[in-house]
This record gives structure tokens, sequence and C-alpha cells, in this order.
């Protein structure tokens, strides 16, 4: 590693912002949540520079949540699985071997190594990335120009949200506005009005969306809650009811619908953009701290989220109508009563 640090060490050296035309950012590890949150970033970089063309490298885990992006001008997916493939690195080395007027890698959650790595491998004028994070030094904070010291330790409530124009704010970056976007195209929102006729909804039924998977077991709440909660929903409500999750949902899908009386439609193995579509035409969406909360989280639909270990003040998105229930670390501390309390709250305006 002392042999590595020593040939690919760059000087620091001040930021000359007069001509930034081309940017390669490199965020290539965490989830889709953690792209989401990064919006803010690439709003805010096309803000500021306007005429700039932004390439990223994502992971085939976080790609999804800059589809059809605005301020994204291409992507690479940075797949592990295929660096045995020549032709794949012969892709990774075109994208990485440009000139780029600046390279930069955001951090707001962890420290990647491959992704300081890549960032020096690529061709550019001016490299900017963490020169610590909370207080843990990045190791190959020599790779940048600009090492930016990150630090919340202080401020422990900042939205990630917010997190994420830090790294450039000495380049005096800004932004409009901290929200996320995901767009969808009419074929994306033709999809999710048929699934929404296919469902059987009568005119004067309210459309309510659930996500009752996550990643993190943490971050799930009791798959018994969410059948109570439907269960009553469905009781006190005309109301049509759909939950959304992908493969790794299946099983809990499965549970709940097969436990309830009236079972819900099941938007599965969708896009992100046909999510956010759906989503968007709904009276009211509930999930835990997850990446399709994220999702929802770029539409106007009443969003509700039942958060355990993770703080609502650092994940929930900034926008008007989200309501976040919190008691403790174990989510389970959260109650079915609270949330048809603040779903009557709601639904009830």
């Amino acid at each position: 590693m002392g042999l590595l640090k020593y040939f690919l060490s760059v000087k620091e050296q001040p930021f000359n912002a007069t001509e930034i035309k081309s940017i390669l950012i490199v965020r290539q590890h965490n989830q889709l949540g953690d792209m989401i949150t990064l919006i803010p970033l690439f709003r805010g970089l096309k803000e500021t520079f306007p005429n700039c063309e932004i390439t990223l490298i994502a992971s085939p885990q976080n790609i999804n949540g800059v589809v059809n992006n605005p301020f994204i001008s291409e992507t690479f997916s940075y797949d592990k699985k295929k660096l045995m493939s020549p032709s794949y690195i012969k892709s990774l080395y075109r994208v990485l071997r440009r000139d780029y007027d600046l390279v930069l890698v955001p951090a707001t959650v962890s420290i990647s190594f491959t992704s300081n790595f890549l960032s020096r491998l690529a061709k550019g004028k001016y490299r900017v990335g963490p020169a610590s994070l909370n207080g843990q030094e990045n190791k190959e904070n020599c790779f940048f120009n600009l090492r930016v010291d990150l630090d919340w330790r202080k401020n422990p409530d900042v939205n990630t949200y917010e997190k994420s124009l830090e790294i450039v704010k000495p380049l005096g970056v800004k932004t409009s506005s901290y929200t996320g976007i995901i767009i969808y195209t009419s074929t994306e929102q033709k999809y999710a009005e048929d699934f929404i006729k296919l469902s059987g909804k009568k005119p004067n039924d309210l459309l309510i969306g659930i996500h009752p998977g996550a990643g993190k077991p943490q971050n799930r709440w009791s798959a018994n809650n969410f059948i109570r909660l439907i269960s009553e929903l469905q009781k006190t409500y005309p109301v049509t009811i759909y939950m959304t999750g992908g493969g790794s949902d299946k099983e809990i899908l499965d549970y709940i619908n097969t436990s309830l009386s009236k079972p819900v439609n099941l938007f599965y193995n969708t896009t992100i953009p046909e999510i956010a579509a759906l989503a968007a035409v709904s009276d009211l969406f509930i999930s835990t701290d997850t990446g399709i909360m994220h999702v929802a989280g770029t539409t106007e639909v009443p969003l509700i989220i039942i958060f355990g270990p993770t703080s609502p003040f650092n994940w929930a998105p900034l926008r008007e109508k989200v309501y976040f229930l919190r008691n403790s670390d174990l989510i389970d501390d959260v109650s079915v009563e609270e949330v048809l309390n603040t779903s009557f709250t709601v639904l009830n305006k």
C-alpha cells in the first residue's frame, strides 16, 4: 500500500472553477437510497456549472436510483463480477480515461477504497474527495488535489440529502433544492395506470401503497404489524391497497397476503420509475427506512415512514407531507395504533 500511495499521490492545489465542462463522479459504494440522497449534489453541480456533462460510475445495487436522471449525462455500472471480462475492462477503461475537468468522490455514509482508487485511475485535471469522515481518516486521501474533512459529529441531525453537498462546498457549489427526483416516462406512467385498473379500484377508493421489506433486518417492521395495519385500513376506508417489493421481499409479501382476509395487489419486481409513477398517484404511501422510501420521497405522495435504529432527521426525505414515527432503536416499538392514527390524520385532511 505504501508503494501504491507513493506512485499515485497527487499534490494538493487550489481549485480553479473557470472551466468545468466535464465531471466524473464515482459512487459505486452504498445502496439505492444512498444514491437518491446524492441527487441534490448532482443538481447543485449542474446549477453551478450549467454547461458541464456529468458521468457517474455507480453499481448494480444503486444505479437504478439515477435512471433518466436529468442531471446525469451518462452512467456506468461498476460490477466486480465482470472484472475478469476483457471487454468489460475495456469499457471501464474508456470511461475512466476521458479528459475530465473534475473527478469527484462523494462520501456521506462510508469511505470506499474502490471509489478512491477508480478516481485516481481516471484522467482528470482536478480530483476532490474526503480527507476524513466523522474523524475516520481516509487512508487514500493523497489521491485527491482537494481533500475535504467531512464531520457531522457536532451536528448529528444533519440530513443526508444536505450532507451530499458538503464535499463540494469548497468549490462554491450550492443548490436550489434538496429534494430527490425520479423521472418516469409516459410508458411507465401508463404501466402504473394499467396496474390500478387491473387491481379493481373503484372510483371512490383511496389508493394506498405499502412497502414492508427492508434490506437491513433491523429496519423491518414486523409482518404481523403490517397484517393488522392493512386489515384496519380495509375496515375503515373504501380502499385499494398494493404492496411493493422485489425478489428478496417475496417471503414477507406472501406471508402478509396469505394472512389477510382480503389479499392486496402486488406491484412486484417492477422498475424504480414505475414505482415512482404509481406512488405519485397514490393517496398515501407507508414504508420503513429503506430505498423505496426514498423513491416515494421523490414524489408528492403523503409518506409515512416507520423508523427503528436510524434517525429520521438524517434519512427522511426533505419535503412536505413526510410523517415519521420512531420510539427507540427497536422498530417494533412503533405500534400499529400509532401508524393507524397517523394514517387517519393524513387521509382525513
